[in-house]
């Protein structure tokens, strides 16, 4: 019998490519969409489309922020372009959401508990990323720690794939397990086409403008 599995999926590359991950090592997988008020919210129809592409069955589950307190979740506040972030690369980037990770986690290890799965896919990267506390192995290392002082189910793991890749890498695994690269979104802004200036978009064309991926 395959292995009940939670996929957090966003609709980007990163999420994209661990679904199709899970799915190529023999997962049953279930994809968990957030709705929490983000301003690139063309994301979940994406993640829609890709779940429905490879018939996994999804939850959207909404969420608010009314809080606020970064710039995908407040259009008061600027989503900076890549060049402006790194002018302090020591900084966590205004696009950062206070707690997300920890939240959305919480989220998949009830889903898991609930469903009887016994692991959690997250395509967090700790190599090519914006800087976000909780994208890093010492992060998740902690939670999975909290999973076994906290949860009924103390064996439910945490899977991170791509903590250790580079965007290139990532892509040409996404291009080796036929990830429909042209369906993901990045962008962090909401409009119709993908900006192309911030750092989400920035960090995507490295991987598809590099010489590692040229070179096949």
């Amino acid at each position: 019998m395959k292995e009940k599995t939670i996929i957090l999926l966003s609709g980007g590359l990163d999420s994209t490519t661990t679904l199709y991950y899970a799915k190529q090592k023999g997962y049953d997988c279930h994809a968990l969409i957030f709705n929490y008020g983000q301003r690139h919210a063309k994301e979940i129809k994406a993640a829609v489309e890709i779940a429905n592409l490879v018939q996994v069955p999804y939850q959207i589950l909404k969420i608010d922020f009314p809080w606020k307190g970064s710039a995908l979740t407040d259009s008061k506040i600027k989503v900076p372009s890549f060049k402006t972030f790194h002018k302090n690369i020591k900084s966590i980037p205004v696009t950062y959401v206070p707690g997300r990770n920890t939240i959305f986690l919480s989220f998949a290890l009830s889903y898991a508990e609930a469903i009887k799965a016994r692991f959690i896919f997250i395509g967090a990267n700790a190599i090519d990323y914006s800087g976000y506390p909780d994208c890093r192995p010492g992060f998740f290392k902690a939670f999975r720690n909290l999973i076994k002082k906290g949860a009924r189910n103390k064996e439910i793991q945490i899977k991170t794939p791509l903590i250790k890749k580079t965007k290139p890498q990532i892509l040409k695994m996404a291009l080796k397990l036929g990830v429909p690269v042209d369906k993901t979104w990045s962008c962090y802004k909401g409009g119709k086409k993908a900006c192309g200036a911030c750092d989400s978009c920035l960090l995507r064309n490295k991987a598809f403008n590099s010489d590692y991926h040229n070179r096949g």
